[in-house]
């Protein structure tokens, strides 16, 4: 299917009326001709206007064959009564329509947006009628065979990939695309990587007319994760003419666990499609080097399709030298005896390894060679990514009262950021690494209060750009309508962009509600934690047991999180400790007797069910607080001290009623 953005110029020499029921008028009149035409025209295309500023006239196209759509749209244009000029033609990608139809409903130019989604089956993965997909897609830029030769030759893929091109290049471009004779699979543990040479590929392809559309689609899954059979075929049907590149993002696949079953059965939906697509859409499916088992699932289930491997290679000794030459030679510089004593003897390097080497060498070069009044700045840079966390936040959370853990896993998290800065420092290009988190604790235990302060120790550090905290629970996720919950999710990480976005009980959005909105939402916050993962930290939270089910009912979520902070219930000591601290900033202090109490009252508080913590304390507190001033309202005024007014007497503090525990009777209770 082809998405098409369409530009021009209205001529007319009529001055551009801006009477509001004249305009209403004429946008009327193009959304019933606009019907007539489209109803009278083929069922496989759409052709609307979008939008008219003044003279320029911005239109868009659905189609599934593009050799008939410039002179259908001069019939579309011609049956509005439109005389158009400088009419530009450009494919865009499922966005850009889906764009481009919602201006037009907002212009009242077609009559629903909504359902010319469903009519194409592009409302099946978005989500807006049901499970979407999580799936990007992006348009084929134009490159020379030079060009292509010339960035090919960056990685060490020259056993299987410079082959291919000279196979593609070897023959005639044809008049059209037939089909496709082969597939590709590329193997490499390099996101750039794979990203460079699935481009170059399909670039190539589509200059010797492979390919008939420029859009193609890509589709990230993890270990664990499924998707819907019917966003599966709706997916390619949509991608007809171009490509779906599926990338699998796994380390390795070395361990057995519960998620090889989802896996076996994710691997062999995509492959059905890929088959049933064979001659309408190029798969290129990319893998980790390690993931032997996924690759034998998916040759398992691909059958008869003739598959292409484009495999990353080691290389060392002679070859690592002249790769690291080559890289000297683009850069206009002369290599040295610093540069090749990086390589190690007999170790095997790949391409992003050897382009950190020689990054490390050249920056190196530059500050102690060319620019020496630079040679000190390095050193600087690390003392400061060493240097002991910044900030008042940080030392707020140093001071709070327990949370061993949770402080712990903190430092660690804040240690794993500022060593990826380290990393670059060095030379050694490394991904940005998730940051989201679950927090799992009872009620009181400071996890709305440790998330806020989280949020800010990242902006303080510079590891988040903004430092807001936005809470979020179930009702703040999950639309009240069918295609409301995906919008909704993405505009909570659109203000949390810069900072944390803290999911209370996370567990509610599917807790016995399997398969309604909530699992909506969940599919959506899963893309956009891939989509945000450099600029939003999402933390979950909610009760130990709970998280644990939601985390195994969601293994592509589980497969997302970083870092697991436990917050345990406060002991006895710790809950009179923060009784001091709470009564200190009010500017109170306890008698000796009152400290006493208070320790009898949380060791028994302790032992109940619905025990609140934190919350606990400030709520005896309050009480106390009241009781206090009741006893000095009996007393005699004049004998009141300052000391009386600050101090918290335990017979200011009452006992609570212990609750009795339930006890369940069997049988019928006359």
């Amino acid at each position: 299917m082809l998405f098409y953005k369409v530009t021009g110029i209205m001529e007319t020499n009529e001055t551009p009326e801006e009477d509001r029921r004249v305009r209403r008028e004429n946008q009327r009149k193009i959304e019933i001709k606009s019907e007539e035409f489209n109803r009278n025209h083929s069922n496989n295309s759409f052709y609307f206007i979008s939008e008219i500023d003044n003279t320029v006239v911005t239109a868009g196209v659905i189609a599934d064959n593009k050799n008939k759509v410039e002179s259908d749209l001069a019939e579309f244009f011609k049956y509005l009564d439109l005389t158009m000029k400088d009419v530009a033609v450009n494919e865009i990608t499922f966005n850009g329509i889906e764009n481009l139809l919602g201006a037009a409903n907002r212009m009242d130019y077609i009559e629903d947006d909504d359902d010319i989604m469903e009519r194409f089956g592009l409302d099946k993965i978005t989500g807006r009628r049901g499970r979407g997909i999580a799936f990007g897609d992006n348009i084929i830029e134009d490159c020379t065979k030079e060009k292509i030769y010339e960035s090919a030759r960056k990685y060490l893929l020259n056993e299987t990939f410079i082959p291919e091109l000279d196979r593609i290049y070897s023959a005639k471009p044809t008049s059209k695309a037939y089909g496709h004779p082969v597939h590709y699979m590329i193997q490499t543990d390099d996101r750039d990587t794979r990203k460079d040479v699935y481009k170059l590929l399909l670039q190539a392809l589509y200059e010797n007319n492979r390919l008939s559309s420029r859009r193609y689609s890509f589709l990230d899954f993890r270990p664990g994760e499924r998707f819907s059979e019917m966003a599966y075929d709706t997916l390619y049907k949509v991608s007809s003419g171009g490509a779906v590149v599926v990338r699998y993002l796994a380390n390795d696949d070395s361990e057995e666990d519960e998620r090889a079953l989802c896996d076996s059965e994710t691997i062999e939906s995509i492959c059905d499609y890929a088959k049933r697509y064979r001659n309408q859409v190029l798969t290129v499916i990319c893998l980790p080097r390690e993931c032997a088992k996924a690759k034998s699932l998916f040759y398992e289930n691909l059958g008869t399709l003739s598959m292409i491997e484009l495999l990353e290679e080691f290389v060392d000794g002679e070859r690592a030298k002249a790769f690291l030459s080559m890289l000297a030679k683009n850069a206009g510089v002369r290599t040295d005896k610093k540069l090749f004593n990086k390589l190690e003897n007999n170790k095997g390097y790949l391409a992003p390894d050897l382009h950190n080497l020689f990054d490390d060498w050249f920056n190196n070069k530059l500050k102690t060679s060319v620019y020496p009044q630079y040679k000190d700045i390095a050193v600087a840079k690390k003392e400061v990514i060493k240097a002991a966390p910044k900030g008042s936040a940080y030392d707020e959370l140093q001071e709070m009262i327990g949370l061993s853990d949770a402080k712990q896993v903190i430092q660690k998290a804040l240690n794993y950021y500022k060593m990826q800065k380290l990393y670059e420092e060095k030379g050694v290009k490394r991904d940005r690494p998730a940051m989201h988190m679950v927090f799992t604790g009872n009620p009181g235990t400071a996890k709305t209060t440790v998330a806020r302060l989280f949020a800010r120790i990242m902006k303080e550090n510079g590891l988040l750009s903004k430092g807001q905290l936005i809470e979020v629970g179930r009702a703040d996720l999950v639309g009240k309508y069918v295609g409301w919950t995906a919008p909704t999710v993405k505009s909570k990480f659109k203000a949390a962009l810069g900072g944390v976005l803290f999911i209370d009980e996370a567990y509610s959005l599917v807790e016995d509600r399997d398969g309604l909105y909530g699992d909506e939402a969940i599919n959506t916050i899963v893309q956009e934690m891939e989509n945000h993962r450099d600029d939003v930290v999402v933390i979950f939270a909610g009760y130990p047991d709970k998280m644990e089910g939601f985390l195994q009912k969601n293994p592509g979520l589980r497969s997302r999180i970083a870092f697991h902070v436990p917050f345990a219930d406060y002991n006895s000591e710790e809950l009179c400790c923060i009784a001091k601290l709470i009564g200190k900033n009010k500017g109170l202090s306890f008698s000796e007797d009152a400290v006493a109490k208070l320790e009898t009252i949380f060791d028994l508080a302790r032992q109940q069910n619905d025990f609140g913590n934190g919350r606990y304390v400030r709520n005896i507190l309050e009480q106390a607080r009241m009781s206090q001033a009741t006893r000095l309202m009996e007393a005699d005024f004049d004998s009141i001290t300052t000391e009386d007014v600050v101090t918290i007497k335990a017979e200011d503090i009452a006992e609570p009623k212990a609750k009795p525990k339930e006890k369940y009777r069997i049988g019928f209770v006359a």
